[in-house]
């Protein structure tokens, strides 16, 4: 392990990249410790403890905190995987966009740009419904804003517009000149540097007896419940399906080329962590919808966003059909079974007992569709398990006579644990899952300039040591 992360400072490109990650990783939480002009810090800070278990704290969570303290950075990277998503979406439906996604390079680069100006209109509308919200709202009898009035939301808003559109730069910069997937590792600082506090939550609970005679056996069951949900995900990001492949033999030159069997493989969550990103990143859209007065204060669309709280039925119905949703979604992005038969019918390859061509194209697409189902499952297990501990199942919020069947069952299972979000499925999902990309990224350009990578996998492939690549 040493001697591989040695290896990374031996190879100038690899050195290189991997310190400019973490010099943008630092300039991202330098500006998270700016806070916005003309607002309260100290009562905005006491609002989110006292609303730590609901949507707010689910977005503080992936902002880093910057949400909660309302700094340059508080949007975060939500505007613009929302627009990414919507972008997407229109592929389908907008005969340009798509014609643009066939186009290759050039067209990729014109629906980016277009990612970009959506990622500010959305942030100028999210801005302003947080200034308009912070303005009106008092807690404790103490206002968010100092100095409330126009001034004031023009400010906001372009101050918040302008860290997001700076985040957005610093992930765009990370994925081109840097190590890994530039927004997932953006999120991963944000989630990561809020353990120290989770762990400290825990401390607390522990010294005034949070949960009474249960505290200490509590801890150790969260503690091993957690070690329990990262070597589940561990053993599901690593698991894939492979599918036989055979070359046939094929004269090239004077030479006699194939005659070999590999496999195909498919990940069993081929998305990774991305369905539930976009998952969450669009259910914060009718959140910032409802902070809106108009809308809260409405008869028709008040109780429908109250029923889109955080952990409510409904938020939790939408929740699992948008990442179901999702993972389907992704995958056909990134995966194209008809692509893959033709260049494997290109170099003389085929399934065993499957005809080359169309007929390959479905076998791979059916194995597919089978097991993307597994890893949505698997995305939905894992992301529920943090807002069952926080928020419980508030089954007693179905609508009718339904309601009235939970109505008295245990407060915990109602109600949840109020258990810090850190130690969540979904946060663990990410991280585990943005460091093992990383890492095998990492791995990849170690073994492609003959160095040993960092698992007992890569080391069969062995070469020569140096000091220089």
């Amino acid at each position: 392990m040493f001697e591989s992360i040695a290896n990374i400072f031996k190879v100038t490109d690899l050195r290189k990249r991997v310190l400019f990650t973490f010099f943008i990783m630092f300039v991202y939480r330098l500006g998270s410790h700016i806070p916005t002009p003309g607002i309260n810090t100290a009562v905005l800070e006491q609002w989110f403890a006292q609303n730590s278990g609901t949507l707010f704290g689910y977005i503080n969570m992936f902002s880093g905190g910057n949400f909660s303290q309302m700094t340059v950075f508080a949007l975060g990277i939500m505007p613009y995987i929302t627009a990414a998503i919507i972008l997407e979406l229109m592929t389908v439906v907008w005969p340009y966009l798509e014609k643009l996604q066939k186009e290759g390079e050039l067209g990729r680069r014109k629906i980016t740009q277009y990612t970009r100006y959506l990622t500010i209109v959305l942030s100028i509308f999210q801005s302003l419904g947080i200034a308009i919200t912070l303005q009106k709202n008092t807690f404790n009898g103490a206002g968010f804003v100092i100095s409330p009035g126009f001034g004031f939301i023009l400010m906001t808003v372009l101050t918040l517009t302008t860290g997001s559109a700076f985040v957005m730069w610093l992930g765009e910069q990370i994925t081109d000149r840097g190590v890994g997937n530039g927004m997932s590792l953006i999120i991963f600082a944000g989630i990561v540097v809020g353990l120290p506090a989770a762990i400290g939550d825990l401390w607390t609970k522990v010294q005034t007896s949070y949960w009474g005679a249960l505290t200490v056996p509590g801890i150790l069951l969260l503690l091993a419940l957690m070690l329990a949900v990262v070597a589940f995900i561990v053993f599901v990001e690593r698991s894939e399906r492979r599918i036989p492949v055979q070359y046939a033999k094929r004269v090239v030159g004077r030479k006699l080329m194939g005659g070999q069997s590999t496999h195909l493989p498919i990940r069993v969550n081929s998305g990774g962590v991305m369905p539930v990103i976009f998952a969450a990143s669009i259910l914060t859209f009718p959140q910032s919808m409802a902070m809106l007065p108009a809308v809260a204060n409405s008869k028709v669309f008040g109780p429908m966003f109250a029923a889109m709280n955080y952990g409510r039925p409904l938020y939790s119905l939408v929740y699992i059909v948008s990442i179901i949703f999702f993972a389907y979604f992704y995958v056909s992005i990134i995966f194209n079974p008809v692509e893959v038969a033709d260049n494997m019918r290109k170099y003389g390859g085929f399934v065993p007992g499957i005809r080359p061509g169309r007929h390959t194209s479905e076998f791979i697409n059916n194995i597919l569709t089978r097991i993307t189902l597994v890893g949505a499952l698997y995305l939905v297990i894992v992301s529920l398990v943090p807002q069952f501990l926080i928020a419980g199942s508030q089954l007693q919020h179905l609508p009718g006579f339904m309601g009235d069947w939970f109505a008295n069952a245990p407060p915990w299972f109602l109600n949840g644990l109020g258990v810090n979000f850190y130690f969540g499925g979904t946060s663990l999902l990410i991280v585990v899952g943005v460091a093992m990309d990383t890492v095998q990224q990492v791995e990849a350009q170690l073994i492609m300039r003959h160095y040993e990578g960092f698992t007992a996998r890569s080391s069969r492939i062995r070469g020569r040591r140096s000091y220089w690549a």
